[in-house]
């Protein structure tokens, strides 16, 4: 259960650290990957749907095998030099992959600005979390929005990266937010990424079947530990888990929604075209700025249950092949 250890470290280092400046941290370089690749790729193949739809699939293998490589390598020749200085890195790795540490700060800060009475700065702030236009919300559609991505994000940036680890360490996690970051770049059900991004955005799919259904049913039972309403929680999870373009986001949002008892979803921008999305939840409570650190708490009681249950299911799990060995 060496992982396992590894992970409860670097889960308390990214709550203390979150995301520390000055250290190279390894999304921006899957990011600039991405975005590079994009570029050469275009101008070598020509512009129709059968050639966007290579390209963008050539880009998804390539940047996520090397991502999966490069940890991989390093971790081999750190683990050969000393097994020590090898879970010093792994741990490290790990560390930066996680990310409830950052997404409760930029949470909190849409947050700080609304207590304020800053719109404009926490539309701002908004923008750097969420995909959608922000510059003609009101303050309803920021709560909201602020609410949407953090129940997201709970499973993209924790839950799901803890289940990858767990199965194969730093390099399976690296793996996941290869594809978990061309998802938020080239996953766009728009003109100039239908094709180009539709592998990218089927892998994303696929790789947080379990893990978003696994957020969803934790924040049932984080409801129930902390005083939410469970029971909504969990009828609005059943019921509204479709409401959603994805098929894995409607999970921990709906069960968030149900939660907090605020409705979310409903119609937003995105590059200046409206998009008619579900609405998810019952319309009980009026967003109130109090919903975005009430959100950031049940996101951080889904994410330590999360460590726990996963750990001891490993461990479940290797128990009993080593018995049946």
């Amino acid at each position: 259960m060496k992982i396992g250890l590894m992970l409860i470290i670097a889960f308390v280092l990214d709550l203390i650290f979150k995301d520390p400046k000055g250290i190279p941290h390894p999304v921006v370089f899957i990011g600039k990957l991405i975005k590079y690749g994009e570029i050469t790729l275009r101008k070598i193949f020509r512009k129709g749907k059968a050639a966007e739809l290579i390209a963008g699939t050539i880009l998804t293998l390539f940047v996520v095998c090397v991502s999966f490589i490069v940890p991989y390598i390093i971790l081999s020749i750190f683990y050969s030099i000393n097994i020590i200085l090898g879970i010093i890195v792994e741990i490290f790795l790990c560390f930066q992959i996680l990310a409830l540490g950052s997404l409760k700060e930029a949470a909190m800060k849409v947050y700080i600005e609304l207590s304020t009475g800053s719109l404009t700065n926490a539309k701002k702030k908004l923008s750097h979390i969420v995909g959608r236009d922000t510059e003609n919300m009101d303050e309803k559609d920021v709560i909201k929005a602020s609410v949407e991505s953090v129940a997201e994000n709970t499973n993209d940036g924790v839950v799901a990266p803890l289940f990858y680890m767990l199965i194969g360490g730093a390099s399976f996690g690296m793996l996941y937010k290869a594809v978990n970051t061309l998802d938020s770049m080239i996953g766009y059900k728009n003109k100039k990424y239908m094709y180009f991004g539709k592998v990218a955005a089927r892998l994303d799919d696929i790789l947080n079947i379990i893990p978003a259904r696994i957020t969803g049913f934790l924040y049932v039972l984080a409801a129930l530990l902390s005083g939410f309403n469970y029971k909504k929680s969990y009828e609005i999870l059943l019921r509204d888990r479709w409401n959603h373009a994805s098929p894995n986001s409607g999970y921990p949002e709906a069960a968030m929604a149900g939660a907090l008892g605020i409705q979310l979803g409903g119609p937003a921008s995105y590059f200046g075209e409206k998009v008619d999305k579900k609405y998810i939840g019952d319309d009980i409570e009026e967003p109130n700025m109090e919903d975005i650190p009430k959100s950031c708490m049940l996101m951080t009681i889904v994410s330590v249950l999360a460590l726990v249950l996963m750990i001891l299911a490993k461990f479940a799990v290797l128990t009993i092949i080593n018995v049946g060995l």
